[in-house]
């Protein structure tokens, strides 16, 4: 029962992410894989900077993510106002960003559609209820999407360390194998 759960722990890949396995045994680890010190120790360098890239990448999209969602909710709130003033009659005054730094004011009357930007100069007009319906299932991938990022990078970060250790472990296990074989020589030129 406890090697199951212990094969069970131990994860081969996540979304493309390949795993790294603990070694427990250096000499049979490197019998396995048939590298000598070197060769292994390379491979576990490489492994580490794909690790490393990776991680650079999903820490570029966890940002931009974590950008878009205050967006997707000050639209959502947008919408949700403009329904709100709906049959009251009033106008609504807002301030809006026309080009980077410059503002201009606006009066919007009462309107039963909103235009949405969807990217690439795109832009359709909804009526109120669908594009809050459309934001409020864009914040929900966002969310998602964000928590599988979040799970991603703790994944990327378990690795990076198992690697690290492996790798500590490997040129330790080198460094003592090398000062018995001197021990082991000088020992036998002394007698």
């Amino acid at each position: 029962m406890a090697s199951s759960s212990s094969s069970s722990s131990e994860v081969s890949e996540r979304r493309g992410i390949p795993g790294a396995s603990f070694v427990s045994d250096v000499q049979t680890y490197l019998t396995q894989l048939g590298l000598d010190v070197t060769s292994s120790l390379a491979f576990l360098q490489e492994r580490l900077q794909q690790y490393k890239v990776v991680e650079m990448k999903l820490l570029a999209q966890q940002r931009e993510l974590q950008a878009k969602i205050p967006d997707i909710e000050k639209c959502l709130d947008i919408v949700a106002t403009l329904q709100a003033k709906k049959g009251t009659g009033e106008e609504l005054i807002a301030d809006f960003e026309v080009s980077e730094g410059i503002y201009s004011r606006a009066r919007i009357g009462e309107s039963d559609s909103v235009c949405l930007w969807l990217g690439a100069n795109v832009m359709l007009e909804y009526t109120s209820e669908e594009a809050s319906a459309l934001l409020q299932k864009n914040l929900d991938n966002a969310k998602a999407s964000l928590e599988v990022l979040i799970a991603d990078l703790q994944f990327l970060r378990d690795q990076v360390t198992i690697t690290q250790v492996t790798i500590a472990r490997v040129y330790n296990w080198d460094v003592h194998q090398r000062r018995s074989k001197q021990v082991t020589a000088t020992a036998v030129k002394d007698s």
